[in-house]
């Protein structure tokens, strides 16, 4: 019996994902536990496993294609078995033909930026520009056929038609790469372009002249990173603190243990230990009050070539150093790879954002909701201290606490900023 493959749910907060590649043709044999396809989220690019054995019987979601959770993207089952059924049941509500058809609204529309003579506008209206940005159509130079010239639904609809055929990956690819897809020779069936045809156009296309702009698509991962941000900007009380420590203890510390634990391992294992002292700074806000916790789930940020990942190392109070170490390094490796698990990203209770191998001093990290708080580290560098009235040089490391100042007053902060100086400056406390 044919069953349906949905687009998987890959963490808590995932509301869609994007289909990146088929790795099984359409008509092909699907294996249980074999990859089928590959997908992007706004977390990482994963590869999803057949959940059922058959023939690929119809691909529903294109490559390229954002899908909400849960929508049908393909269809599986034995070979030549009628599926019409489940495709009626995948295919978006048809619209009623009794009904009349919807009016542009030109006095709400919106002014976009114009390619004409300076100082001219140009209008769209919502519904327009929204059908733009699902079709890829780059509305700046078409003329609107509406009375005073504004563009409707009905301009873009011809626009696209008019374009060149592609794939959806490859005008993704085109998008990416700021390809124009009409100078792109077509190799696909009936002279599609396919992904492979921008890749080669995208290299040999010239560099920008002077004064080009460089546009890259707000979405995926990017977007998300932006959204979110933005978001724990507006809800939380974020305030700062900044403390510096002298690193000359945690230096002889690494050099006692062979150097088989690096600094951001001792600078972790000494903020674990300070969440335990001070609760007030592992605590969340939910509707029945503050939940300070009795554990600790340290993320600890990792950049990634187009954003950002916080790998979660749950449990982390009852590890040792070595044990903390092992597992974040082996967390760093997988979110790097695109291996990470939903869980092995989700479930932090405070967050660590070392950019000091960037040469920074020192920077404020924006907190991640719902956790309480963040500390940034800067990078150990030698700097003049004063010791007993004379100054000495000394390998120093800044550290910056951002805190929700609604979960947290500035002076149980400020003494959770001083314990983890305290660590740091006396390893032994911590070995």
């Amino acid at each position: 019996m044919a069953e349906r493959i949905i687009m998987p749910k890959q963490g808590l907060q995932m509301t869609e994902g994007t289909i990146l590649e088929w790795l099984v043709p359409e008509g092909g044999a699907v294996t249980e536990g074999q990859p089928l396809f590959k997908m992007e989220t706004d977390k990482l690019t994963i590869t999803i496993d057949a959940p059922v054995s058959g023939t690929l019987l119809k691909i529903v979601k294109e490559e390229g294609e954002t899908v909400p959770i849960t929508e049908t993207i393909a269809i599986v089952g034995a070979p030549g078995e009628d599926v019409s059924a489940l495709l009626a049941d995948a295919a978006p509500e048809a619209p009623d033909p009794g009904a009349p058809p919807p009016q542009p609204v030109p006095e709400k529309a919106q002014q976009v930026s114009a390619t004409g003579a300076p100082g001219q506008r140009k209008f769209i209206t919502p519904r327009a520009r929204m059908r733009a940005e699902e079709l890829r159509v780059g509305y700046e130079s078409i003329a609107g056929s509406a009375p005073d010239g504004t563009i409707i639904e009905r301009d873009i609809l011809q626009a696209a038609a008019a374009a060149p055929r592609a794939t959806p990956l490859a005008k993704k690819t085109a998008d990416i790469s700021g390809v124009p897809l009409e100078g792109v020779v077509g190799t696909g069936a009936r002279g599609k372009v396919v992904r492979q045809d921008v890749l080669h156009a995208a290299a040999r296309k010239p560099a920008p002249a002077a004064g080009e702009r460089d546009l890259q698509p707000m979405r995926g991962m990017r977007k998300i990173i932006a959204d979110r941000m933005k978001a724990s900007l507006d809800v939380t009380a974020q305030a700062s603190h900044r403390i510096s420590v002298r690193m000359d203890k945690v230096r002889e510390a690494r050099e006692a243990l062979d150097k088989s634990v690096g600094y951001n391992d001792l600078i972790a294992f000494a903020t674990v230990r300070a969440l335990m002292d001070y609760p007030q700074m592992n605590a969340e806000l939910t509707d029945e009050g503050i939940w300070r916790k009795n554990f600790v789930n340290l993320g600890i940020a990792v950049a990634l070539e187009d954003g950002l990942i916080v790998p979660v190392v749950h449990g982390a109070e009852s590890m040792t150093l070595h044990m903390l170490s092992e597992q974040a390094a082996a967390l760093a490796r997988k979110a790097r790879e695109g291996q990470l698990l939903p869980e092995e990203y989700a479930g932090g209770t405070f967050t660590l954002s070392n950019l000091g191998m960037f040469g920074l001093d020192e920077f404020e990290a924006i907190i991640n909701p719902p956790e309480a708080g963040i500390l940034a580290v800067g990078r150990i560098a030698d700097m003049p201290v004063a010791v007993d009235g004379r100054v000495e040089i000394h390998p120093v490391m800044k550290l910056t606490l951002s805190y929700d100042h609604r979960l947290v007053d500035g002076a149980p902060a400020a003494q959770f900023l001083a314990r983890v100086k305290e660590y740091l400056e006396n390893p032994y406390k911590l070995l």
